[in-house]
């Protein structure tokens, strides 16, 4: 009797296959499963998938090249691409339910019906027994988004890719909310401090904001988690200095708001907004899955409206909590179209119904997920001693430039405080390495230690 095939292999097949939007050999596809596969096994599978016009095959023999059939359900996350409409507009790749709601959000606003929060909605999903995202796309996202290494402690990935994680996620999730500063622009703000000229100060702010939330989450890794705290927390980090009412920050809304291009009307009784706040955060919590856990914050958050304002940037940052706190691929939101995810967010809104949000989002994770392996690729194996010490390094550097304290004055305190704080063994290396921070700061890299350009200019004529 011939053998079963699982289509749990054959999934993972069809993933590789993916990878390779131009089409893949054998070899390439074996490469992709780890060579896990054996060679003849592989051939038989292919075949099979050929068979199934799950996939298509061009060339003979060794020349062979398969790539996905068009259609073929193995879910959005496995398409690389952007996709061009014929009117000229970049967009994500959309499962048939996402097309159809992309139609429906994009009718003029007369044509759509108004409504208002739908409590049912949110009491009727159950985590771990409710699945916005399929079992073959979670364990997808899983398979991208886990960086190579065994268990480090909670926000270790992201510290190794840090500074560029800074860069892009304050990048791309203010450019999601209109911001029209340049990716170089940002750039030279986060790690110089510099404005860009003509631009409104309202979007320089809107970006520091990001930088300080993203530190927050980061710095903190082991005590974030979808709890008041937290979220409150980064809504008074992201919010900082924008709302017209600055005790607005981190608080509950206990006034009507509405929402530009939408037919949606949010809660407005102060007491329900919280109960439903407080039901959001429990159920996020007790969802097991990071990836189903960050897209049910993005979904959610938005749709509830808690705060004043800034709601969906506080959800694309929370979505980023259980991948830092798991060392998976961070969701930075990387080339994603401003308009594929408004029309996913209004789909929410309006209509309950979380398709093409969903194509956005694992779109999106898996751009991030090729970004941040190949920066990682770049950057080498990180130093475990400096991981170790990281938070110790950073407040030695900080207190020495904002005490404004001169060679000798510096060498002298951290050997004082070194020798009351760090073991005897790893002691003369700790302060060679502080030393050695402190002689290698100049404007370009300060950022790292959250300093600002006019405290590094002061303390470096002290320093000379």
């Amino acid at each position: 009797m011939p053998k079963r095939i699982s289509q749990n292999g054959l999934g993972k097949i069809l993933r590789a296959v993916a990878d390779f939007p131009e089409g893949a050999g054998i070899g390439e596809i074996s490469g992709a499963l780890g060579d896990a596969v054996p060679r003849r096994t592989l051939q038989r599978h292919l075949a099979l998938l050929v068979e199934q016009n799950r996939l298509t095959v061009e060339g003979r023999g060794r020349a062979s090249r398969y790539r996905l059939s068009e259609g073929t359900g193995i879910g959005m996350a496995v398409l690389p691409a952007l996709r061009s409409e014929a009117h000229g507009e970049s967009y994500v790749p959309l499962s048939p339910e996402g097309e159809e709601l992309r139609q429906i959000v994009r009718q003029p606003i007369q044509k759509r019906r108004p409504v208002g929060y739908n409590l049912d909605f949110l009491d009727y999903y159950h985590p771990n027994a409710t699945f916005y995202l399929s079992e073959d796309v979670r364990q997808h996202l899983a398979e991208k988004g886990r960086p190579p290494g065994g268990e480090e402690p909670a926000g270790t990935y992201a510290l190794k890719i840090f500074n560029r994680l800074l860069i892009d996620l304050s990048w791309n999730s203010s450019r999601l909310e209109g911001n029209t500063y340049s990716l170089l622009e940002t750039e030279r703000l986060l790690e110089l401090g510099e404005e860009a000229e003509g631009k409104d100060a309202r979007e320089a702010q809107m970006i520091l904001n990001h930088k300080a939330a993203i530190e927050f989450l980061v710095d903190q890794a082991s005590e974030t988690g979808f709890n008041r705290f937290t979220i409150c927390n980064l809504h008074a980090l992201l919010s900082d200095n924008l709302l017209a009412d600055p005790q607005a920050c981190g608080r509950m809304r206990s006034i009507p708001v509405g929402i530009g291009g939408t037919v949606y009307h949010p809660l407005e009784i102060p007491q329900l907004i919280e109960k439903c706040f407080l039901q959001v955060l429990a159920k996020a919590n007790e969802i097991n899955d990071p990836f189903e856990q960050a897209f049910f914050v993005l979904v959610h958050l938005p749709y509830l409206q808690p705060f004043e304002d800034v709601n969906k940037r506080v959800s694309r940052l929370s979505a980023n909590i259980p991948m830092i706190r798991g060392n998976l691929s961070p969701l930075s939101f990387v080339d994603v179209p401003d308009r594929a995810y408004i029309d996913g967010i209004v789909a929410v809104y309006e209509l309950n119904r979380i398709e093409l949000l969903r194509d956005v989002f694992i779109w999106a994770y898996q751009r991030s997920c090729f970004r941040y392996s190949a920066v990682q690729q770049s950057l080498g194996e990180p130093d475990p001693f400096r991981v170790k010490y990281r938070k110790v390094i950073v407040e030695y550097v900080t207190t020495v430039v904002r005490e404004g304290f001169d060679k000798g004055e510096a060498a002298g305190w951290i050997a004082r405080k070194a020798k009351q704080g760090i073991g005897a063994a790893d002691r003369a290396r700790f302060i060679e390495i502080v030393e050695t921070e402190l002689g290698s700061l100049h404007e370009g890299n300060i950022a790292r230690y959250r300093l600002q350009q006019a405290e590094f200019i002061s303390w470096k004529e002290s320093w000379r």
